[in-house]
């Protein structure tokens, strides 16, 4: 035991005495640089400057200017990080406190409401009040004024009876705060060691930066490659489930899927979409609701009026007409029988392509943003990985970010003006304003996913430009198929765009 602690202390002395000289090196290395290496710098400029002509001291001037211009940007740049970031830890550290005053605060008004109504209830006893007494004291005549009759929404004031006196702000957590990039991996881990689904990089980049281009997605593919497991996977994820609505062969108009008011009865039939709709008004966080098999009935019929809605600019005109008047006993959030639908909420549609199914139409694609899924991915072995608790204002925050670090360079834009007026001339398809919007949202979150540029650029042509080419005479367009594929690498590099070539490849197979 006395050999043991020797031998301990020994060690304990020669670990602290290795830190002590790690730390002295260090405080020595940022001498000699900023003091002594200072020095001798200065001495080799005067003694290389004996020899220096006119020419030689201009050229000086300038570089010295240059180079000082240069350490002070990064000097001002390095101030602007730390005070950014000081400011925004200042706000986050606010909105903790101020999430949890309020929520001492509700918790203490519900305490002293119901202690007011105890202490009235005890004076009523002992004066012997009438019941109408009663009613005028304890404020249970305002109460009878509302209304109490049967409603024509019945799953919608569920919902309402649901989130009663429920606080539904989101409060993150510091590990959660986390970029694009380890998002991407976080949910890979996740999905693959809590839920034994398997998903590639690519896919989860190209999901996140389409939720940054579009409020509605398509993945489609062949049957049983987990489109439908990946929304459903995601909800998982941000700890509040998907709404999987499956999509009926009969839905021809939006009443199919929003529901419909019954004149006989005068109730509403209310739909599960709708219901799911409705609960977003609630919530902070990230809302998904899946359309499943999506092209079992026409979508461009039943799905119009929310397609057209998301592409307003203004989110307060996103209201969705209901019923068409107001009347006592309707949903809390229902404003002159409209709901107004919250940004927080994405339309994941899934889709196969087989004999039974319709054909998605161009109005559908261009407003909405792809995703192909045709093989499954190999089996990761990944450690046991949490979910996140994220807010919407945190993830739009993400893609500012990537928008503003990742915007797409000139040279990227150009050849893309480049290949457009190509295409346009060649097989009379253009990419159109609303294609350039998702496609410039699109790509820098791609980026900060942890992909290229041209990655990202080459995904978004293969899904929104060239299969407008299916609907082409193809056999006719020979010559233009093969220069189109000589100008992608002559543009963007040989062997760059892999997508778009895959799918010309896929074209002169059928020629």
């Amino acid at each position: 035991m006395v050999e043991f602690a020797r031998y301990y202390i020994n060690f304990i002395r020669e670990f602290f005495a290795n830190i002590g000289e790690f730390f002295k090196n260090l405080f020595e290395a940022f001498a000699g640089l900023l003091f002594t290496g200072v020095a001798g710098y200065v001495n080799m400029f005067i003694s290389a400057s004996a020899n220096f002509t006119l020419l030689d001291w201009v050229m000086a001037f300038l570089v010295i200017v240059v180079n000082f211009a240069f350490i002070t940007f990064l000097i001002l740049k390095l101030y602007q990080w730390i005070r950014r970031y000081l400011k925004f830890a200042r706000t986050e550290l606010e909105k903790d406190e101020l999430l949890e005053e309020i929520s001492f605060l509700n918790q203490k008004t519900v305490e002293l409401i119901e202690e007011k109504n105890k202490i009235l209830a005890l004076k009523v006893s002992n004066l012997g009040l009438t019941p109408e007494d009663e009613k005028r004291l304890t404020g249970k005549e305002e109460d009878q004024e509302e209304y109490t009759g049967p409603s024509r929404f019945v799953k919608l004031i569920q919902v309402d009876k649901n989130y009663e006196n429920t606080v539904t702000s989101v409060h993150m957590k510091d590990e959660d705060m986390i970029n694009l990039n380890d998002l991407v991996k976080r949910f890979i881990n996740f999905s693959a060691s809590r839920l034994g689904l398997f998903y590639d990089k690519k896919i989860i980049s190209a999901f996140f930066a389409g939720m940054a281009a579009s409020k509605t997605m398509i993945l489609e593919g062949i049957s049983g490659t987990g489109k439908t497991s990946l929304p459903y996977a995601m909800g998982k994820f941000f700890n509040n489930d998907s709404k999987i609505i499956a999509v009926q062969p009969s839905w021809r108009d939006r009443a199919e899927m929003i529901g419909y008011l019954n004149e006989f009865t005068k109730r509403f039939n209310e739909t599960d979409f709708l219901e799911a709709i409705y609960e977003t008004t609630y919530r902070d966080d990230i809302c998904i609701i899946v359309l499943d098999e999506m092209n079992l009935a026409r979508v461009e019929y039943y799905f119009a009026e929310l397609l057209s809605l998301l592409e307003m600019p203004d989110p307060d005109a996103w209201t969705i007409d209901i019923v068409p008047d107001s009347q006592p006993g309707d949903p809390k959030h229902f404003k002159n029988g409209k709901i107004l639908l919250p940004q927080n909420v994405w339309f994941i549609g899934t889709a196969n392509k087989d004999d039974s199914t319709f054909t998605i139409t161009d109005k559908v694609y261009d407003r909405a943003t792809p995703i192909e899924i045709n093989t499954k991915s190999s089996y990761i072995d990944a450690p046991d990985t949490s979910g996140v608790v994220f807010s919407y204002d945190y993830l739009t925050d993400l893609f500012r970010q990537a928008l503003k670090d990742h915007a797409m360079s000139i040279k990227a834009l150009e050849n893309l003006e480049k290949l457009d007026n190509f295409i346009t001339k060649s097989f009379k398809v253009t990419f159109g304003n609303r294609i350039m919007k998702q496609i410039r949202a699109f790509v820098p979150v791609y980026v900060a996913c942890g992909n290229t540029e041209y990655e990202g650029l080459d995904y978004m042509v293969a899904r929104k430009i060239f299969r407008k080419f299916e609907s082409l005479n193809l056999p006719f367009l020979q010559d233009e198929i093969n220069e189109l594929s000589v100008l992608l690498d002559r543009l963007f590099g040989k062997g760059v765009f892999v997508e778009c070539q895959a799918f010309l490849n896929n074209i002169k197979k059928q020629f």
